[in-house]
């Protein structure tokens, strides 16, 4: 017994047809968008690379990109399938590649599932090359003049202003490093010389942050020098008082960034193996609607479609039986091919 049979009049038929070309057109555009934003998250890594490390995966965006593509193509077919079904001479052309076309919607549905899983496990892969990216940038900062790190100030002032952080975890991160390149130090300042000899590295370290931690919106001028010191300003207490910089730490601003964006794709393209499935179920019931008509001659005969041609379970057991068939078939070719060879 057929798996989920509905009986179908012409007018049903008609309906069902027009449905699905809507909705392979409709996948086809979401094909679009998924490629789309394919695109756009590899430019965002590139963008970003620099804070990164230049250890960032282009893997989601390669595969979002390559889905894209097969949706356009796999759904453009599956639309000109329901135009033509309606016509007994068109269909009759499309009728040989229907069973291959729906295997290659399983494996493209398959490929859908992997793409959605890797948006939310490559998650982890970007956090840590985020905090290992911008400890790096933080530590560079300074080295304006070293081929290869030219543009990490400008990079990392720009990511501090657009995401609106200062530092890796926090703005005490600055505290941390050297930022200010020796050219700009005057050594003969007996201060300069003895903050870079406490030192036990020699860096001439200090509680201040570059320009690109200030908050902007704070009705206050921006204290970006002596953070901590509360008598080197009038009416502070760094304790107390909420600071004029950004709080943020930006590899939680850029984590969280990315994270959205990939976990937006990931449920983008759950419910895109739903649309598919949609889909595949809608042209099996088609096909087979049409093909067991009664009378192919008069098109207002009724006919009969189903999902499956056997219950469930009986379907599983006939292809676990193909599968055990092939496996012995393989054995005795093996076998053979051994006995001749002695």
């Amino acid at each position: 017994m057929p798996f989920m049979p509905v009986k179908f009049t012409l007018q049903k038929r008609v309906k069902l047809a027009q449905a699905l070309w809507m909705l392979y057109w409709l996948s086809v555009i979401v094909g679009i968008f998924i490629f789309s934003l394919g695109i756009f998250f590899k430019i965002e890594l590139r963008k970003r690379s620099e804070v990164m490390d230049n250890n960032e995966s282009h893997l989601v965006p390669n595969l979002l990109i390559l889905v894209g593509l097969l949706a356009c193509g796999v759904n453009t077919f599956g639309g000109k399938v329901c135009h033509d079904s309606l016509d007994p001479m068109k269909f009759t052309k499309w009728k040989p590649m229907l069973k291959p076309y729906l295997l290659l919607c399983c494996g493209f549905n398959a490929l859908l599932l992997l793409a959605a899983l890797l948006c939310f496990l490559m998650q982890f892969a970007v956090y840590l090359t985020l905090a290992e990216g911008l400890k790096n940038s933080i530590k560079f900062y300074k080295d304006t003049d070293t081929p290869g790190r030219c543009f990490m100030k400008r990079t990392l002032d720009t990511t501090q202003i657009e995401f609106r952080c200062c530092g890796n975890n926090n703005f005490r991160d600055w505290f941390e490093v050297q930022w200010i390149s020796n050219r700009y130090l005057d050594m003969s300042n007996d201060a300069v010389k003895d903050r870079v000899l406490s030192n036990v590295e020699g860096k001439y370290l200090m509680d201040s942050v570059p320009f690109s931690c200030c908050n902007p919106g704070s009705p206050r001028p921006c204290i970006q020098h002596h953070l901590t010191n509360n008598s080197a300003h009038y009416d502070y207490d760094h304790r107390i008082e909420e600071l004029n910089i950004w709080s943020r730490g930006c590899h939680e601003a850029l984590f969280s960034y990315f994270s959205g964006m990939m976990t937006s794709i990931g449920v983008l393209i759950v419910a895109t193996i739903a649309l598919e499935t949609a889909d595949m179920a809608g042209l099996k019931y088609l096909t087979t609607a049409l093909d067991t008509m009664e009378d192919p001659e008069n098109p207002e005969c009724e006919s009969e479609g189903w999902l499956l041609e056997k219950s469930v379970k009986e379907t599983f057991s006939l292809q676990l039986a193909k599968l055990k068939m092939l496996g012995k078939s393989n054995q005795v070719e093996e076998g053979g091919n051994s006995q001749g060879t002695t």
